[in-house]
């Protein structure tokens, strides 16, 4: 029989191998998939510039050149993009690549113009076409996948410039230019070859199938597309290396390619041996984009990539070759081997605490090693490794959660009564129950109450007003709950409820409206439920007040040690209260203060609005109608 040492020893070791194979099963799935890419992000932000790009450079057709050439649109472009493409060859340049598409020409608009003994229509775009012609220039495309399974639509440049492609190899001079998004929206990676949906037929003709960086690379170093694909990485999908954040490719404004004496020009003739690409880069273009660099870290976050950048840097990619690799299967396995022992080995000695810190160095180390690998250009997986640590720390300190069980049972009955059943989950996420004793908090308070209820109530018996309540309570509450309102209390026919607590929501000004709305809407509807039930004893019109106001209050438990409940006291809850009752006078059904109009984000469409004087207060109060909520398009 094993001793208790022994048997220890094996636990440890089923608990480190159960671990290992979790971990590892666990990359499979998206939602750790999901993490993985927020650290992958995250090391291109805390890294910045990667690598100086020596080998491309974009030259933008930005703002400046639209204020100087202010009289050409961009489909009569074609001459200035004719003209820098002949001084950046006469520089030096490896191969220039147009991130442009022309699908218009405009010769054709010349010709309609019908320019009597004229001929410049035919002579506007000569100086592109021969650009054209010669091979000098690679033109962009772009695929639209078919929705109903059929033939891709392929967006091309305009016909003239078509029949000047030399030997029509449209795959050989013109690139497809769609970038690959991940789910998330964000460019990390790029397709040699997009993946194409044509029939035989079509597959045989000289179609563009490469995309517009590879083949850009490809001219570069004389070789095949197809040559470009490192052995060590297998799928279509390749990473891109970006040289850095936004701005780190060097650019140059086209009006420097276009000045007299550009070639003299160092900034000109510091483009040769580069792969240039000319495209758009102005405010109010259409084709930017998430990077890895578009996250909340760093100087550059929040900045979007200009598509001419994204392409240049999946050229700098292919010519450098070095790719962000993921670590070789037995590599990862050692690197998770070694750092789920030493963890378990640190659980198995210390107490829970000090092993939870000493897993969490651990862990630490484990992030400051997966950077390290980064600037090496591996990946080093960090959320299954995470995810191990979490299981040996789990299986060593043992099942130790009923506490934790009473908590949640504890604030599941507290809460459940006054809040919806996603709040109380929220609650028990955040492991941070609210204060009970007595808190101040800044919250929007909404009172809403039943016109004439007294004359309704009149008509109807007394099981009958209390089934008219419950019925109308339970469907006024529905809005209140499904903004993140907490039911303080009714009153009556009076419903009592404040937004932003017991999860601290800055918007709770915008849910007090949101729902105010809506409860509107469930009184109109209400009346048919009315109609149906009491018939003709039905009021004529089933209607209520709502009063809105924000501002800091105090909630806490109130009352005896025999009977207490959880409410919101002070000035400003009697101000919401008032407001509702001025409702009647105004003639309107929701009154919202100026202080809840100003903590809202504009969300509200007000009506009337005036200064009124409120029982109990001195000072006035300004009030805003409500009148309905603003759309998108408002």
């Amino acid at each position: 029989m094993p001793t208790s040492q022994q048997r220890q020893r094996w636990l440890a070791l089923l608990l480190l191998a159960a671990s290992l194979v979790l971990s590892e099963a666990a990359q499979r799935q998206a939602w750790l998939a999901r993490i993985e890419t927020a650290w992958y992000d995250l090391w291109h932000r805390v890294n910045g510039v990667r690598q100086p790009p020596h080998q491309v450079a974009v030259v933008s057709i930005d703002q400046r050149a639209l204020t100087t050439f202010a009289d050409d649109p961009l489909v009569f472009w074609t001459p200035h993009i004719a003209r820098a493409s002949e001084v950046l060859q006469q520089a030096g340049a490896t191969v220039v690549g147009l991130d442009l598409l022309f699908a218009i020409s405009p010769e054709s608009w010349l010709e309609k113009l019908q320019l009597a003994g004229s001929d410049i229509s035919r002579r506007y775009d000569a100086a592109f076409r021969a650009q054209i012609n010669g091979g000098r220039l690679i033109q962009a495309g772009s695929r639209i996948p078919a929705a109903d399974g059929g033939n891709d639509y392929y967006l091309l440049p305009d016909r003239e410039y078509l029949l000047s492609v030399p030997d029509f190899d449209f795959a050989g001079h013109i690139g497809l230019a769609d970038l690959e998004n991940d789910a998330d929206g964000t460019i990390r990676n790029f397709r040699l070859a997009p993946v194409l949906h044509l029939t035989d037929e079509l597959q045989q003709q000289s179609l563009p199938r490469y995309s517009f960086a590879a083949l850009l690379a490809a001219r570069a170093q004389g070789k095949a597309v197809e040559q470009l694909q490192p052995a060590r990485l297998a799928g279509p999908l390749l990473p891109i290396t970006f040289a850095g954040p936004p701005g780190t490719i060097p650019r140059l404004s086209i009006t420097r390619l276009l000045a007299p004496g550009a070639l003299q020009d160092p900034a000109v003739q510091a483009l040769r041996d580069k792969v240039v690409i000319i495209g758009a880069d102005y405010p109010g273009m259409q084709d930017l984009h998430f990077t890895p660099y578009s996250g909340g870290f760093s100087g550059s976050s929040g900045r979007l990539m200009s598509g001419p950048e994204i392409q240049a840097n999946i050229v700098a990619t292919l010519l450098n070759q070095r790719f962000n690799q993921p670590l070789p299967a037995t590599l990862r396995l050692a690197w998770f081997s070694a750092l789920l022992a030493g963890a378990l080995w640190l659980c198995l000695r210390l107490t829970p605490i000090r092993a939870g810190l000493a897993v969490s160095a651990l862990a630490l180390a484990a992030v400051l090693l997966a950077w390290l690998g980064f600037r090496l250009f591996y990946l080093l997986p960090l959320a299954p490794l995470h995810l191990g640590l979490i299981l040996i720390m789990t299986g060593s300190v043992g099942l130790r959660f009923s506490s934790e069980a009473r908590e949640r049972q504890r604030i599941t009955q507290l809460f459940g009564r006054y809040v919806s059943d996603r709040v109380v989950q929220r609650l028990l996420e955040s492991g941070q129950p609210p204060q009970l004793g007595g808190e101040a908090l800044q919250v929007t308070v909404l009172f809403s109450d039943i016109r004439n209820f007294t004359t309704l109530s009149e008509q109807l018996n007394a099981e009958e007003v209390v089934e008219l309540l419950n019925e109308y309570f339970r469907r006024a509450c529905e809005p209140i709950l499904a903004n993140d309102g907490t039911i303080d209390k009714f009153i009556g026919d009076a419903v009592m409820t404040h937004f932003g607590w017991p999860l601290h929501n800055p918007d709770h000004a915008d849910q007090a409206l949101r729902a105010a709305i809506a409860m509107q809407q469930v009184a109109h509807e209400f009346n048919t439920w009315l109609a149906q039930r009491f018939g003709k004893r039905a009021p004529p019109a089933f209607a209520i007040g709502v009063g809105i106001h924000s501002g800091k209050v105090v909630l806490g438990n109130i009352g005896s040690p025999r009977h207490m409940q959880f409410t919101a006291i002070g000035d400003n809850v009697n101000i919401a209260s008032r407001l509702e009752s001025q409702t009647k006078e105004f003639g309107c059904g929701i009154l919202a203060s100026a202080d809840t109009i100003a903590a809202s984000s504009g969300l509200a469409l007000t009506g009337r609005s005036q200064s009124v004087h409120l029982k109990g207060r001195q000072q006035p109060v300004e009030v805003f109608e409500i009148l309905s909520l603003k759309t998108e398009s408002s």
